[in-house]
């Protein structure tokens, strides 16, 4: 029988399969980056985290339960399967603006070998769909109310936030006629609203 806890759990495995296999098939950085070499060991932290979130804190008696997945009060049916459906949404979201970057992507804010501005697909709704589904995924595992998702989503929403104005000045300086012109028409995270 499916539950919600699986749904949360084949979601971010999906996310990390997906993302852990495509960081091998991206451009070179040209500028910025950095880290490149070390995304391996902060995908694997994440999957530990994930993986001991879903697991090891469902299954009680590790001192890690209460921190990542003991609810701070008992989330009802409906909000569980509310909160996995935001999940698996902004997951898929998250994939499909993931795939439609294709060779464009980078760990970091960087510049691309023969950087290309990627304005189709999810990006016609906003400019940070990867983001965009990750917030939304995170605000779905958050509603479980542990500790570890509503940490997950307040240190997310942070960190977005920082980078998405280190992203558009690099696409600006990249694309200074074309990037202008996408930005007043398309919304930043939240299609039609900002």
């Amino acid at each position: 029988m499916i539950t919600y806890d699986t749904i949360f759990f084949v979601s971010w495995a999906a996310f990390l399969l997906v993302w852990g296999i495509s960081a091998f098939f991206v451009k070179q950085d040209v500028r910025g980056g950095g880290w490149q070499r070390f995304w391996v060991l902060r995908l694997a932290a994440a999957a530990i985290i994930i993986f001991a979130a879903v697991r090891v804190g469902r299954g009680g008696g590790y001192p890690a339960a209460v921190f990542f997945a003991h609810p701070l009060f008992t989330p009802t049916l409906i909000l569980g399967w509310a909160g996995a459906l935001l999940t698996a949404i902004g997951i898929g979201f998250a994939i499909w603006a993931r795939v439609n970057l294709g060779r464009n992507w980078s760990s970091r804010p960087a510049v691309k070998e023969q950087h290309e501005l990627v304005t189709t697909g999810p990006y016609t709704y906003v400019r940070h769909p990867i983001y965009s589904g990750i917030l939304l995924a995170a605000l779905g595992t958050a509603l479980m109310t542990s500790i570890f998702g509503i940490g997950m989503l307040i240190f997310i929403s942070i960190f977005f936030a920082l980078r998405m104005n280190k992203e558009e000045k690099i696409m600006l300086e990249l694309f200074p006629e074309q990037y202008p012109e996408y930005q007043k028409h398309t919304k930043r995270l939240v299609p039609f609203v900002w």
